[in-house]
């Protein structure tokens, strides 16, 4: 046997071909290899500040300037900082899992290009339509959230010019937001200038509306120790709803959260990613978790939680103690938020759309880069004329919910990805099936001589699984007693499998565990051995994992001297396990929603992304011997 693994050729009929096509793997792409992409690259401008300005202004949107009323109100009470800092700790389990993955695989596509590398095709593509949907209606609802505030600032929604006030069509129950619509042009014209000039000008909108919250910070430490902080003596104590109200205040902010995963999706962009993006996520995610727990430290102690008012709990807060003024900064720095948010919805879907094009999945059109801005121009567009005509047309705050489903699977693959990497990563790497040649010859050099072995047969078609190892992929053709390579083949093909079946029955068992924890409704004989089994499942995957050993392949996957994801796997099945269980919270009208989405993309890709990808055609060999093959191939051409 050899090291020839696997074409993709549909060898052995249509059904084995869609199946095939689904766990199909791309490999790290590098800008330093000869066999890299043959496309115009993004600008490598960005350092440290620029992302932990994408990060902090994608994440701390005008949410927070609401959500702290009606949390403390509904579920937390005085324990809200609490809240929010057992949401920051969940959240800082997915940014470690992002952060060894983007400095692993620093390109563009975020969750969509890791699950694509580590998990396969299929799953790739789900995650990537998720992602469009998820940006598209999130920067549309933030959009839409603005003018509400711009008249505010102005005295009131008669205040606003007409050209920027919401109307309403005769004869239709649809209200047209025109400033939303020409923010949403305006965030779209500066993220085509460039990278760094976009992210430039978001770090200034963050800073003002950082600023805002500092003055909230601080004049409300004033006021609390001028007054008392009565908020914090009531008869009712640090936690009127119990723990159990305060853990379910942490899983309604934990989405105050989202946003740190835009600086992964500019990883291309950045000028060292292996310490940068690391650094970036950290940082971006400490700030937000301070930022937000003092903002409510301070609000609760003003006002008790009972009273707070649950749309405007900041500006009444201020109120109450005879500061009107500050009214009309703090709604000032709702609009700054707004606005930083929208570029960080912005930001990330035409890289998104970029990197599905390069991989054949959508139309090339999304992939050209300008070249004198740097920056993929025409998804940008599309990604702005698709966000301005919803906010514009269509009030998008029912479709909020649709926002996380996209996030929290994006969140659970990039676990399941380090899960992967860690124990079972790609050992085969995918050829052009131009290569073809040149990989005969070196397989007869190997002394591949068998034509039963020849790339292109259905025999060999059929190999290639998501978890576990083949027979032709362990058996590498090199000098060395036959005795000892068969024992070590032997048993790192057991390990494979062990791992492979671990991960899997790991994410089986966590969402059992959430489904049936979740289901108050189920009768009690069948909720409660669902949770044991999915218990069961979890515990014994976790053990499994723990007791064997991981791939040394690892030192050497993706772009090594970047940051390594601490107590795995224990981290990242804590983090699946959350993200699951948030999941299926979000309630079964979101669900419908998201599946008509998901079906739409389903047929897309069955009808154009698998015929079109590049992998369509592509022969796997070993790591070991892909290197050879290209040199071979370099030589032949030099």
């Amino acid at each position: 046997m050899g090291f020839l693994v696997d074409t993709q050729k549909e060898g052995g009929g249509h059904s084995w071909g869609y199946l095939r096509s689904l766990v199909r793997r791309k490999q790290v792409d590098s800008a330093d290899e000869p066999h890299s992409h043959h496309h115009h690259q993004l600008a490598k401008a960005l350092t440290v500040p620029h992302l932990i300005a994408i990060g902090v202004g994608a994440t701390i949107g005008a949410g927070v300037y609401i959500l702290v009323g009606t949390v403390a109100r509904e579920h937390s009470g005085p324990s809200l900082a609490l809240s929010f800092l057992i949401a920051g700790i969940a959240a800082a389990l997915s940014a470690f899992c992002y952060a060894e993955l983007s400095s692993r695989c620093p390109s563009a596509g975020s969750a969509y290009h890791y699950s694509y590398i580590c998990v396969g095709e299929g799953v790739a593509w789900l995650i990537g339509w998720a992602l469009i949907l998820e940006y598209t209606i999130g920067g549309s609802a933030v959009a839409r959230g603005i003018s509400p505030n711009l008249a505010l600032i102005f005295g009131g929604e008669d205040g606003l010019p007409s050209f920027l006030a919401r109307h309403q069509i005769p004869g239709l129950d649809v209200v047209v937001d025109p400033s939303a619509a020409i923010l949403v042009f305006i965030v779209t014209g500066l993220l085509c200038l460039g990278i760094k000039e976009s992210t430039f000008a978001q770090g200034i909108v963050t800073a003002a509306n950082v600023c805002v919250l500092l003055f909230v910070i601080v004049a409300g430490s004033y006021l609390g120790f001028k007054t008392g902080w009565a908020g914090y003596e009531l008869s009712s104590g640090f936690f009127p709803f119990g723990v159990d109200g305060m853990f379910a205040g942490s899983a309604t902010v934990f989405f105050a959260f989202i946003g740190f995963d835009s600086v992964a999706s500019a990883a291309e962009e950045v000028k060292n990613p292996q310490r940068d993006l690391p650094i970036g996520i950290g940082l971006a995610l400490f700030l937000c978790c301070s930022v937000y727990m003092m903002v409510s430290i301070v609000i609760v102690g003003l006002v008790p939680y009972y009273a707070m008012d649950p749309d405007t709990p900041i500006s009444s807060a201020f109120a109450s103690h005879d500061m009107q003024w500050a009214v009309y900064l703090i709604t000032l720095g709702a609009v700054m938020a707004l606005c930083s948010a929208l570029m960080g919805a912005l930001l990330p879907q035409p890289r998104i759309l970029m990197a599905m094009a390069r991989d054949g999945l959508l139309p090339s059109l999304f992939s050209d880069v300008n070249r004198r801005t740097q920056v993929p121009v025409k998804a940008t567009i599309a990604t702005g004329l698709c966000a301005a005509t919803l906010a514009f047309f269509m009030d998008v705050s029912q479709l909020a919910g649709m926002v996380s489903v996209g996030t929290l699977l994006a969140f659970t693959m990039v676990a399941i990805s380090v899960l992967i990497l860690r124990y079972v990563p790609p050992d085969e790497l995918p050829l052009p099936a131009s290569l073809q040649d040149r990989i005969d010859s070196v397989s007869f050099i190997c002394g591949e001589t068998k034509s039963s072995h020849h790339v292109g047969t259905s025999d060999d078609s059929n190999k290639q699984p998501l978890f576990g190892d083949n027979d032709d992929s362990v058996q590498f053709p090199v000098i060395e007693k036959q005795e000892a390579l068969a024992c070590w083949v032997l048993s790192e093909k057991k390990r494979r499998i062990v791992a492979g079946w671990s991960i899997m029955l790991t994410c089986i068992g966590a969402f059992l565990l959430s489904y049936s924890a979740s289901s108050l409704n189920f009768p009690g004989f069948i909720r409660y051995p669902l949770c044991g089994v999915g218990g069961s499942l979890l515990l014994a995957g976790l053990i499994a994992l723990s007791s064997i050993d991981q791939d040394d392949a690892r030192h050497t996957f993706g772009h090594s001297g970047g940051f390594i994801c601490p107590f795995v796997p224990l981290l990242p099945i804590i983090c699946i396990l959350i993200n699951m269980y948030l999941l299926v919270n979000l309630g079964s009208a979101t669900w419908a929603r998201v599946s008509v989405w998901l079906v739409i993309g389903v047929l897309v890709y069955v009808f154009y992304g698998r015929k079109n990808s590049s992998l369509a055609n592509a022969v796997y060999v070993t790591t070991a011997h892909a290197e050879e093959i290209y040199r071979e191939h370099e030589a032949s051409l030099a």
